[in-house]
C-alpha cells in the first residue's frame, strides 16, 4: 500500500534499530500520527512467557489514571436492584435470558460484559460465543460481581483488560494521540506496572523482554525497556 507524504515522513522520523526513552518514544508516536482521527495509542509488548502453559498464562486487568479515551459500551447480565443499579451506573445494555437471546442472535454490540454471580448459569451457555470475542464474564477480572454499578463505572472510566497471546505478545490501547505525552506516559507505565504485577510463577528468566508503541495508522517505535522500570 502506498503511503501518504505525511505518513512517509512520520516513518522516516523513526529509527526502526533503535530503542527511544519512553518520553522520547512517546513523542514521537504523537508526531507520527497523521491520520484524520483521533488515533488509538497502542503498546505491544513481548514477555518471557509460553501462554500454552497454564502457569505462565498473564491475565489481568488495570485502570488507567487518564482513561482511555474510548466509549465503552457495556452489557450487564443482571436483575431486580441490580439491574436498576446497573443502568443508573450507566449500562447500555442490561438484561437476563433476553440478553441472552439477543447475543446468541449475534446481536453483540458491546466491549465489555459483566454478571452477576446468579446468573452465570445463563452466561456459561454462551461461552463458545463470547469466549472468543474476550467477552466472557470472569470473576478474576472483576466482570463477576454483584457491585456491579462500581465495575460499570470501572469499565466506563478507563479500565483496561489484558491477556498475553501466543508466542507471548501482549497488546492494548493506553490512550488517544490527543492526549498530551504527560498523560500517555503515565498510561504507559501504569499498564506496564499491572503487567509486571501479574507475572505468572511459571516465567523464567527475562520477563518484560521488548516493548514497542505505535498510533493507529503510524509507525512502530521501540522503547528502552529500562526507562519504562526507572
Amino acid at each position: 500500500m502506498a503511503l501518504g507524504k505525511r505518513l512517509k515522513a512520520a516513518y522516516a522520523a523513526v529509527d526502526t534499530n533503535k530503542a527511544y526513552e519512553l518520553k522520547a518514544a512517546v513523542k514521537l508516536v504523537k508526531d507520527g500520527a497523521k491520520a484524520k482521527f483521533d488515533e488509538t495509542v497502542e503498546v505491544a509488548l513481548n514477555l518471557g512467557v509460553d501462554p500454552r502453559h497454564a502457569d505462565q498464562m498473564v491475565r489481568g486487568v488495570v485502570t488507567l489514571p487518564n482513561g482511555t479515551g474510548k466509549t465503552v459500551r457495556v452489557a450487564v447480565f443482571a436483575k431486580g436492584d441490580r439491574a436498576d443499579q446497573a443502568l443508573k451506573a450507566g449500562a447500555d445494555i442490561v438484561g437476563a435470558e433476553d440478553l441472552a437471546e439477543r447475543i446468541q442472535a449475534g446481536q453483540i454490540d458491546f466491549d465489555r460484559c459483566i454478571a452477576t454471580p446468579d446468573l452465570m448459569a445463563v452466561v456459561g451457555r454462551l461461552g463458545k460465543v463470547l469466549g472468543p470475542r474476550g467477552l466472557m464474564p470472569n470473576p478474576r477480572m472483576g466482570t463477576v460481581t454483584m457491585d456491579v454499578a462500581g465495575a460499570v463505572k470501572a469499565a466506563k472510566g478507563g479500565q483496561v483488560e489484558f491477556r498475553v497471546e501466543k508466542a507471548g505478545v501482549l497488546q492494548a490501547g493506553v490512550g488517544k494521540a490527543s492526549f498530551s505525552e504527560e498523560a500517555l506516559t503515565e498510561n504507559i507505565k501504569a499498564f506496564i506496572e499491572a503487567v509486571t504485577r501479574a507475572k505468572p510463577t511459571g516465567a523464567k528468566g527475562t520477563y518484560l523482554k521488548k516493548v514497542a508503541l505505535s498510533s493507529t495508522m503510524g509507525p512502530g517505535v521501540k522503547v528502552e525497556v529500562a526507562s519504562i522500570q526507572a
